[in-house]
């Protein structure tokens, strides 16, 4: 399963709900007929989306039967899903950041630098964050100049860093 957005919190009385998406295509919500909404300790839901709006960075969605702020406040953390199978497709060179956690990283010498323990997303690129057994994190920017290879299957990330980098 992919998130592709959190349900933040209810937007206005008629039952609408503002999603922060995390997904690359916001507009992806706009071809959406239904929405899988999962919750921590909860069954999770089908529910009709009857309308999309986007404002900004944000989505706001109206899902049919939910027509109230006190319904729409039920789905506050709500998480919205789609399987493997409704993933957008990745093009050329493209990885989902599920798929980077714990690979291993190498240098173009062979030298083990830690394994990936986080993702984070910046303004201009990425940064994985490799965690080395010994000695502190160390910051990779997502950018050909230091990224040489990555292999999902074999899980392993060779990266060519520039002296300061580690």
């Amino acid at each position: 399963m992919f998130v592709i957005g959190k349900i933040l919190k209810p937007h206005g009385i008629k039952g609408e709900v503002k999603v922060l998406p995390s997904t690359d295509d916001p507009t992806r919500f706009e071809r959406m007929d239904k929405a899988r909404i999962e919750f921590e300790n909860l069954p999770e839901l089908y529910l009709d989306i009857e309308g999309v709006w986007t404002h900004k960075r944000f989505v706001t969605l109206k899902f049919k039967g939910v027509d109230g702020a006190d319904a729409a406040e039920r789905l506050r953390g709500g998480r919205i899903t789609v399987t493997d199978r409704e993933a957008l497709p990745l093009e050329p060179d493209e990885y989902y950041v599920r798929d980077l956690y714990d690979m291993d990283v190498v240098s173009y010498t062979g030298e083990c630098l830690g394994k990936i323990v986080d993702v984070l997303e910046t303004g201009a690129n990425d940064v994985y964050v490799a965690r080395p057994e010994k000695g502190g994190d160390i910051l990779i920017p997502a950018v050909k100049q230091y990224i040489i290879s990555i292999d999902v299957n074999a899980g392993v990330m060779t990266v060519d860093l520039a002296e300061g980098l580690r």
